[in-house]
């Protein structure tokens, strides 16, 4: 336990030193975080931050998305691909107007594990890990696990520094400690 409790300090630490400014970064609202969160499966994220603030910015609330039509919102998705992505986040809206939040947030549409605890965490403050490809990644190569607490650090560190290809060991606060140093991952 020691192990994972210094590798997480150490995340922690580099994460807080090194945090990415990210707008969805700065909210709680489970709705914001949901749309980033949909908006950032297959899309870098500087691609999804202008789109984002600017979603937000047509449809603030979860009701005011409801009242939208999809044809609406299908064009202002155009250029993000997998327009269903935009219907789900359209569907699961109108439910959660109708409903509120359900508990099991895989409920709603469009909604699988991995969003279900982005938003859980980020959202609604439960000490649930995502965990999406960097963060898998990282657990692999270190042979740690780490607490929710840690996963803004993690998909930082996953998207800078150890990255699949060519990991920038040198600069990795795990790396002193990390039985991977230097593996790269062969292409899918």
């Amino acid at each position: 336990m020691g192990g994972l409790t210094s590798a997480q300090s150490a995340l922690l630490a580099w994460g807080e030193a090194r945090r990415r400014d990210l707008p969805w970064r700065r909210t709680r609202d489970p709705y914001a975080i949901l749309v980033s969160e949909v908006m950032l499966q297959q899309t870098q994220v500087d691609r999804v931050v202008p789109r984002y603030l600017r979603w937000l910015a047509r449809w603030p609330t979860v009701d005011v998305l409801a009242g939208a039509t999809a044809a609406e919102v299908i064009r202002e998705w155009q250029g993000l691909g997998y327009n269903r992505r935009a219907l789900s986040i359209h569907r699961a809206a109108r439910r959660v107007a109708a409903d509120g939040w359900p508990d099991d947030l895989t409920e709603l549409p469009g909604v699988g594990p991995y969003t279900a605890a982005a938003v859980r965490n980020f959202a609604f403050g439960e000490d649930v890990l995502p965990i999406d490809v960097n963060v898998d990644r990282i657990q692999r190569r270190t042979g740690h696990t780490f607490t929710g607490a840690a996963a803004q650090a993690l998909m930082d560190l996953g998207a800078t520094v150890c990255l699949a290809r060519i990991p920038r060991c040198p600069a990795c606060p795990l790396a002193a400690a990390c039985p991977s140093v230097g593996t790269r991952d062969e292409p899918a």
